[in-house]
């Protein structure tokens, strides 16, 4: 684009950033060329100089200098058919209001530095721009089951409402190493991000903490094991409280009960022989209060799990999850 142009902000955008805003319609554009083009006071909003995490409304005018045309490499407005058919089989539901899907083990919600292939880019198949849908949480990469796209600004408000107001229910469904003590109970306590990864450089660690310690975050979640293979592993169903990061591996990790296939947050006990060692931790259910009747979704186990079921002698169809009602 050789050219200045001016681009009205739509009303699916509204409340967005400035910078990620820009980063949307021109991903082409590098993260520090953005940064230089607004510090220099090149992008303006409505005439006037606007910060990166200056918010967007309605109707504002944004002004977009000149730009380098975006090479083959890097264009990522569109994605492969293949791709497409891929996340629309990933679908478990869908109404006027948010698509529901079941996250494969591996793909990541959203993109980074290396992270090219990911739900977010992946949504491009229901919509573009204002019409794409917005995802309104967040799973780990390696979490597998349910999570949620709105497909509009209204229902995306709602919705991130219900999860911040804790009044979606979540539950989990978890292969751990051992078998807790005792059977249901509860894991709580403050946890904070650490840099105590290689070299200083993971910076999504998370380690105990202290009430009062800097950016330390309050976490709770509830248990219930649910099917014993001796004393080695066990069938554990999980209700997070809170929605903080890794929350459910930490704590289970934190009372010597990791979770199999999590090479992150460990334990003391030896892993079964024969065992895959993908994370174990799967989104089994989600139920969102809509107006008066709550919509519940359920994803079906992915396939390394199914097969570590089997082994163990697990039966989906016999998982009693009563007991972790009763710690409410």
């Amino acid at each position: 684009m050789s050219q200045v142009q001016t681009v009205t902000v739509g009303q699916g955008d509204d409340g967005a950033r400035l910078d990620r805003w820009f980063k949307k319609r021109f991903p082409h554009v590098g993260h520090g060329q953005v940064q230089k083009l607004l510090r220099t006071g090149q992008v303006r909003v409505d005439g006037g100089r606007a910060k990166p995490d200056t918010r967007l409304v309605a109707g504002q005018e944004v002004r977009i200098p000149p730009l380098p045309e975006p090479t083959e490499a890097k264009v990522k407005d569109s994605i492969s058919r293949e791709d497409a058919a891929m996340v629309r089989r990933m679908v478990i539901y869908e109404d006027d209001d948010l698509i529901a899907f079941n996250k494969p083990y591996g793909l990541a919600v959203q993109g980074g530095t290396k992270t090219t292939q990911h739900l977010d880019r992946l949504l491009t198949a229901f919509g573009k721009d204002d019409m794409k849908p917005r995802l309104v949480h967040r799973l780990d990469r390696d979490t597998s089951g349910v999570i949620v796209a709105a497909k509009s600004l209204d229902s995306a408000s709602r919705l991130a409402k219900a999860f911040q107001n804790k009044a979606a229910e979540k539950t989990y469904w978890s292969v751990v190493l051992g078998v807790p003590r005792p059977k249901t109970g509860e894991v709580k306590g403050f946890i904070k991000k650490s840099s105590a990864g290689k070299d200083g450089a993971d910076r999504e660690v998370m380690v105990p903490a202290e009430h009062g310690d800097p950016d330390a975050q309050y976490a709770r979640t509830l248990y219930t094991t649910a099917g014993e293979a001796g004393q080695k592993a066990s069938l554990v169903v999980l209700r997070p409280v809170t929605g903080r990061t890794h929350q459910l591996r930490v704590h289970m990790a934190g009372i010597g009960h990791a979770i199999l296939g999590d090479g992150k947050y460990t334990c003391d006990r030896e892993t079964p022989g024969g065992l895959e060692r993908k994370l174990h931790l799967h989104a089994r259910r989600l139920v969102l209060p809509l107006g008066k009747r709550n919509l519940v979704l359920e994803a079906p186990l992915p396939e390394h799990m199914q097969r570590t079921f089997e082994r163990l002698g697990f039966d989906p169809d016999t998982i009693d999850e009563s007991a972790i009602e009763d710690l409410l």
